[in-house]
């Protein structure tokens, strides 16, 4: 009897596993299809008809592009458009973060073992830079972009670090950059608008770029010297 329970439920959880793959498979073929919805002008659109249901409606959006590979820096830019360099940064990292956990626990239940044993190129790469450092791994990637955002959010899945360590890791190194596209979109958004200070706040805007490319670049010479 407790065999045909174990039987029954792999049986489930492997339909469960396909089901999960081909919502994920037609949810990114959908979104190259109509990438064009995915400007930052057409995202501030369409948040702004929610009314105040926009920064809910923002985070979930975050969540589902970050689950279908739509890049995080149009999100971002319109958030800072939508919601000001502050706001729009915080609606981000918070839906960034919830998107890169979801993909992360899908990638680790969805057929983590089986993938793994496969793996070769760039989830190689992932996975070993993981095994020999840990959550450092993480803020180094989050913070040099040598991998897209959602590639790392399924790669990270695929490897054994602990979840708290994958979270917090992630939050803390993608600050840097959320406050400069926020910004960034917030500039963008006052020189569309031709307001007063909109030079000033573009700016403070390509200065914010500027130092998160110097961020950048020390983490990559810091990480090259260990």
């Amino acid at each position: 009897m407790e065999a045909e329970d174990a039987g029954g439920l792999e049986r489930w959880q492997r339909i469960g596993r396909w089901v999960v793959g081909a919502v994920l498979l037609a949810g990114i073929a959908w979104v190259v299809v109509n990438r064009g919805d995915f400007r930052p002008g057409a995202i501030r659109t369409f948040v702004d008809g929610m009314g105040v249901w926009g920064p809910l409606g923002f985070v979930a959006l975050y969540i589902l592009g970050a689950l279908f590979f739509v890049p995080g820096s149009p999100m971002t830019l319109a958030a800072g458009a939508l919601f000001g360099p502050i706001w729009g940064t915080v609606y981000s990292l918070v839906g960034a973060t919830l998107g890169a956990v979801i993909s992360f626990l899908v990638a680790r239940h969805l057929a983590a073992d089986w993938v793994r044993s496969k793996i070769s190129g760039r989830l190689e790469t992932i996975v070993e830079g993981v095994e020999d450092e840990g959550w450092r791994f993480v803020v180094y990637t989050r913070l040099v972009p040598i991998f897209p955002f959602n590639l790392l959010n399924y790669g990270f899945g695929l490897t054994r670090i602990p979840l708290g360590h994958y979270t917090v890791a992630s939050f803390l190194a993608m600050i840097p950059g959320g406050a400069a596209y926020a910004y960034l979109g917030h500039a963008g958004q006052q020189l569309a608008a031709g307001t007063e200070d909109a030079i000033k706040t573009a700016l403070i805007g390509l200065g914010a770029l500027a130092a998160l490319a110097l961020i950048t670049t020390i983490v990559r010479r810091v990480h090259g010297q260990r």
